[in-house]
Formats: structure tokens, C-alpha cells, sequence
């Protein structure tokens, strides 16, 4: 199956001349072969014109190979965080050999790091002056707009009206252009589209472009030099472009190895995907992890993970609360909501069936609210007894509190 998925990403594949750039692109590493960069417009039902980003075409999806993310870790390399694995200190409470990929230590708090420095890298000198735009709620502006600024590419962000303000102010420290408008993210991204067009910038989708995925992946060659031959690797599922990413990484090195995704029950989308055979559109709840609240999973990214994944799980909300609470008082790690969601899936007993196997769970990002954080250890508390909250009502009459 893996020599089937590198044959065909092969076709999508060129291998460039050595440009002497001195961002990185010097190296003749192979990449994703560039469409044209001009957006193609369409009118969909009502007269609305709707861009299509051409990275992320659902007519033509691209499977990323093996060589694409290996290609990334030659390039990113020195640019972000090789961040530990340690084994659990609670692995026998769990009843596995479990250990903690802790990628919320990235410099900006996320694994989303990876995916945009090494599409930066990717860009031609002419885009790289130009520069490039995308949409986000959070981690992959901070990712993009961090990395941006040290390669001296510029970089626009547009963040809805739901953002957080810390992150919209950490994104304009990274000197870069931040347009807060829209009420969701379908109406940010919209808007960066027609401002890609407008403007001749780059548009970059966080979790579907295929350099975002392919740089996503080089967890999954970290994972196996710290761990080697996990029976499982548990990952967050949000957009898809995460476990695309990582299973082509994992599954091409230890083929034995199971890729588990894991989402909330309050957005899953690609289980949704899975039901209708490609990517649809899946109403989203509010959660504890709006990190992997995306509507609609990737078309590339669905192509890329659907054949390798082993199982999708979903897990309510009090769970990832539970991980969330579990995770500081055990390991002294504090993640968001996305980041806590592997744990979820091992603390609810969806995984009972790797009991006694040696387990990598991805903690993926850590940049939660103070306020959702206390609300999570609350939440946590009270999932397990601890915490309990009751109203009494008093009298305010003379002589009725004896």
C-alpha cells in the first residue's frame, strides 16, 4: 500500500535545480510541483462567488509522499523546537507504556510550526517578496507570523472577530499584518481569498496546503527516533492535515504501527468524512478544543490520511476536560483543549485494546485562555467527584440562622 501511495504522489512531483537561495530553498530537495498561483473564481448556488485556493483543489486532491516530509525536515531543521518524548510518570496507572510527544513547546505553542516554516522555505524569491495570507483563529497565524518575521517574508493574517485578543496581539508583535473582520472563519477566509487575488499573495491553508502537511510530518520522524516501534501513535484531528502528515511518516517506516485519530464530539468532521466517503460539510458545536473545531477536513488531507489511519475515535468534552486536569497534576504540562485530546480517548477506555503496548500520545498545542483553563480544571474536578457545587438558600429573618 505505501509503494502505491509513493507511485502515485510521484507523478505530482518535481525535483528543482538548486536556486542558491539563501532562505533554504539551496538544497535541490524534491517539492510539491506549484500550480499557477492565479485563484480561480466560481459562482456557486445564489450568485456567490466562491475562490478556490489551487493548492487545495477537491477535483484534484494531492497525496503528500514519504520524500515531501523528509524534504521538510532537511529544511526546517534548526528553525523549530525538536521537542521531547519522555515515557509518562503515570504509564502504569494508564496500563501501557505510554509516552508524551510535547510539541505545545514550540516556541509559538504549537506543532504548527513545522508546516509553516517549511512552506515559507518553499516559496519562489518572487513570492517570498510578495508574501503571503492566510486565515486563522489562532495557532496558525502565530506559526505563520513568527516565522514569517525571522525569514523576512511578509506575512498577512486575517483573524475573525472570535479570536482570541492575546493571539491577535502576539501575531502583531510578530510584525505582521493582522486584519480582524468576519464573524467565523468562513467569512476570514473569504475574505483572505479575495485579498490573495487582489493583492497577488500566496494563500496558505493551515492544515490542507500540501507543504503545511508535509512539514506537520516531521513529528512522525521525531516520534520513531525517541520511540522506537510504537505499537500506536494517538494525534488530534481537527483539519486532517496533522495525521496526514504524521501517518505518512510513520506508516512508511513502521507499517505495524496504528495511526489513531482522535476528535470531540462536538466537532467531528473527518469521522463525518469517513461516513460519506470524502469530505463534507459538519455543523460545529462549541468545545474545549476549538483548535479542532474545522468544519469540513482537507481534500488533500483526507486523500493523504484516509488510507493509512487504523481508527477514528470521538470523545466528549468531559474527558478532554479530565486529560486537561490530568495532564498538569501528573505531568506538569498545560495544553489546550486539541492538546489534551489523545489522553481523552486513553482516560474514556476507547483504547483499552493497547493495554500493555507501548503507546505515543501527541500533546499538540498549549496555547489555552487562562479563563477556559480554569474552567477545564473545574469542569475536571467536578468529572471526578471532586468538586461539587450546591446552592443554599438562607433566611435573612431575626432569629431564623440559628
Amino acid at each position: 500500500m505505501l509503494q502505491a501511495v509513493k507511485t502515485e504522489t510521484l507523478k505530482e512531483q518535481t525535483v528543482p535545480k538548486s536556486n542558491g537561495n539563501s532562505n533554504g530553498n539551496s538544497n535541490g530537495a524534491s517539492k510539491v510541483e506549484r500550480p499557477e498561483v492565479k485563484l480561480r473564481p466560481r459562482h456557486v448556488s445564489g450568485g456567490v462567488e466562491e475562490i478556490l485556493d489551487p493548492f487545495c483543489d477537491p477535483a484534484n486532491p494531492r497525496k503528500i509522499s514519504f520524500h515531501d516530509v523528509t524534504s521538510a525536515a532537511f529544511l526546517i531543521r534548526g528553525g523549530v523546537e525538536r521537542t521531547p518524548c519522555p515515557k509518562s510518570t503515570s504509564s502504569d496507572l494508564y496500563g501501557m507504556e505510554l509516552y508524551l510527544k510535547k510539541d505545545f513547546l514550540q516556541y509559538t505553542g504549537s506543532f504548527k510550526e513545522r508546516g509553516a516554516r517549511y512552506a515559507l522555505l518553499s516559496l519562489t524569491d518572487e513570492q517570498k517578496r510578495t508574501g503571503v495570507i492566510s486565515a486563522s483563529l489562532g495557532n496558525h497565524a502565530q506559526a505563520l507570523c513568527y516565522h514569517g518575521w525571522k525569514l523576512n517574508i511578509p506575512v498577512t493574517v486575517v483573524m475573525p472577530k472570535a479570536a482570541p485578543i492575546m493571539k491577535i496581539q502576539k501575531c502583531r508583535n510578530y510584525k505582521a499584518r493582522v486584519i480582524v473582520d468576519g464573524n467565523d472563519m468562513g467569512e476570514a477566509k473569504s475574505l483572505a481569498m479575495r485579498m490573495s487575488q487582489d493583492e497577488g499573495l500566496l494563500y496558505v491553508n493551515g492544515y490542507d496546503h500540501p507543504h503545511i502537511m508535509a512539514g506537520q510530518g516531521t513529528i512522525g520522524l521525531e516520534i520513531l527516533e525517541q520511540v522506537p516501534e510504537p505499537d500506536a501513535v494517538v494525534v488530534p484531528v481537527g483539519g486532517g492535515g496533522l495525521i496526514a502528515g504524521i501517518a505518512t511518516a510513520v506508516k512508511s517506516l513502521s507499517p505495524k504501527t496504528k495511526i489513531i485519530g482522535v476528535e470531540s464530539e462536538k466537532c467531528a468532521s473527518f469521522t463525518g468524512a469517513m461516513k460519506n466517503k470524502g469530505p463534507i460539510h459538519t455543523p460545529i458545536k462549541n468545545t474545549l478544543a476549538d483548535g479542532l473545531a474545522v468544519p469540513k477536513v482537507g481534500y488533500n488531507a483526507y486523500a493523504t490520511a484516509m488510507p493509512l489511519i487504523d481508527r477514528m475515535v470521538v470523545v466528549k468534552e468531559e474527558w478532554i476536560a479530565l486529560a486537561i486536569l490530568r495532564l498538569v497534576e501528573e505531568e506538569k504540562c498545560v495544553v489546550e483543549g486539541a492538546g489534551g485530546a489523545g489522553l481523552a480517548a486513553i482516560l474514556a477506555g476507547h483504547l483499552d485494546e493497547l493495554r500493555g503496548k507501548k503507546v505515543v500520545v501527541l500533546l499538540c498545542g498549549g496555547n489555552i485562555d487562562t479563563t477556559v483553563f480554569g474552567r477545564c480544571l473545574e469542569r475536571g474536578l467536578a468529572a471526578v467527584g471532586r468538586l461539587v457545587k450546591f446552592n443554599v438558600e438562607i433566611s435573612d429573618r431575626a432569629g431564623r440562622h440559628q
